[in-house]
């Protein structure tokens, strides 16, 4: 069976033909429902909005290249103008700041690569000889994205950069004070995420951005997992650049942004055409980004409304799950205090059972993510967990339960009962 026929049979519904009445804010869509599996892992990945999928359906044949001045190529350089535009009002940024490229692993290497790589060119021409040797510095934090730590790594082995990961508390937050405090003279970038993907913590990036700002430093954030969920304000952060990733707040995979402050100057990753302003070649996939300029818009007209809806299923589903599990038995990790984490994100450690096994032998009814990975060698427990010094056996045990814009209270009931059911079968409620 061909890949696309195999996917359509694999779901109890489709997205809905023109015309027809969309989904809003808390209905559940027919094709994330996946024969009755509850989808609850909104931080892998979000479904393909409804509005979105209309938006993108005229670029199915609407082919023309955008940066051809004839009939064919002009509404489709409308279109990107029209996405780049969506996009820079969701995050109070300009539209000549937002620069698309594949994915948000692309735009973290870029803002690091091009932060670094102008610092090693400025410390080449520089007069001095001992400017001239300065390897570049960047500071971050361990509980970073892989996108981001592995490209730190690799560029240190390669000796382009050297690097420092300041520290997590107990509750997965970074220390402004700590970022500052590991700022040299050699520093060219900061880079802090925004929302952790794991635990849901929320970084204080504006006030590293302050203290980096004083040390003329370059100050990047990966927002990737808090865009849809709570207000993101490029301006209000202090930020030079900005991870943006579509599929995690309804557009489609392969398409993102990095937002560039007007003036910061960093180096290309990619050369070849004149696209993006000459800063990112390549042929800008139109139908995508249609897609990711209608799901900004969405953040932009429901975000207060989406938060909510998000916080209350969130707390239903932990409060559910706090109630039938023994005292002790069960860990939140992550900050307590509620304007420090996503509203989406529930990360919740049961001691007496191994999240993997849970999810795998739930697999055909909760779709969701483990905070500890099986291998031959047995589990290993997540380096954020890791971090924040998750005692083992609620690491094992952690669950990564996140909600988004059409979850509704029955999916969050049903996955609590199956959650609690599992653990009175391991001997733990």
């Amino acid at each position: 069976m061909p890949a696309a026929a195999a996917a359509a049979a694999a779901n109890d519904g489709a997205l809905p033909g023109l015309g027809e009445p969309l989904p809003g804010l808390g209905e559940p869509l027919p094709y994330c429902k996946q024969s009755g599996c509850i989808y609850l892992d909104y931080n892998a990945t979000s479904p393909i909005f409804p509005e979105v999928a209309d938006e993108m359906r005229p670029f199915l044949t609407a082919f023309g290249n955008p940066s051809s001045g004839h009939a064919f190529g002009r509404p489709c350089r409308d279109a990107v103008d029209l996405a780049r535009a969506r996009v820079a009002a969701m995050v109070g940024a300009e539209p000549d700041e937002i620069f698309f490229t594949s994915c948000g692993t692309e735009a973290d290497a870029w803002a690091i690569w091009g932060a670094v790589m102008a610092a090693r060119k400025r410390n080449a021409a520089s007069s001095s000889s001992d400017a001239s040797s300065v390897v570049p510095h960047v500071v971050t934090s361990c509980i970073e994205h892989p996108a981001v730590l592995e490209t730190l790594a690799t560029y240190e082995a390669q000796g382009l950069l050297t690097y420092t990961a300041v520290p997590a508390d107990s509750e997965g937050r970074v220390s402004a004070a700590d970022v500052a405090a590991a700022i040299r003279d050699e520093t060219c970038l900061v880079t802090l995420m925004h929302g952790n993907n794991e635990v849901g913590s929320l970084q204080p990036v504006a006030e590293a951005a302050a203290a980096a700002r004083q040390r003329g430093v370059l100050v990047h954030c990966d927002a990737a997992q808090s865009i849809g969920k709570v207000a993101v304000d490029v301006r209000q952060l202090g930020v030079d650049m900005l991870t943006i990733v579509g599929h995690k707040f309804g557009a489609p995979k392969g398409v993102a942004a990095l937002f560039i402050r007007r003036g910061v100057s960093i180096e290309r990753l990619l050369c070849g055409g004149g696209q993006e302003g000459g800063r990112r070649a390549g042929t800008e996939n139109v139908l995508l980004l249609a897609g990711l300029g209608k799901a900004a818009e969405l953040v932009s007209r429901e975000l207060p409304a989406t938060s909510a809806h998000m916080r209350t299923l969130r707390d239903s589903l932990q409060s559910q799950l706090l109630a039938g599990l023994p005292p002790g038995a069960a860990r939140i990790n992550g900050p307590a205090e509620d304007g420090q984490r996503l509203p989406n994100t529930l990360s919740i450690g049961i001691r007496g059972i191994q999240a993997s096994a849970l999810l795998a032998e739930l697999s055909e009814q909760l779709a969701a993510s483990a905070g500890a990975a099986c291998h031959s060698g047995g589990q290993s427990v997540s380096a954020v967990l890791r971090a924040m010094g998750v005692p083992h056996e609620h690491a094992l045990g952690t669950l990564r339960l996140s909600v988004g814009r059409h979850s509704t209270q029955q999916d969050v009931d049903r996955a609590a009962r199956l959650i609690l059911d599992y653990a009175r079968r391991q001997g733990v409620a």
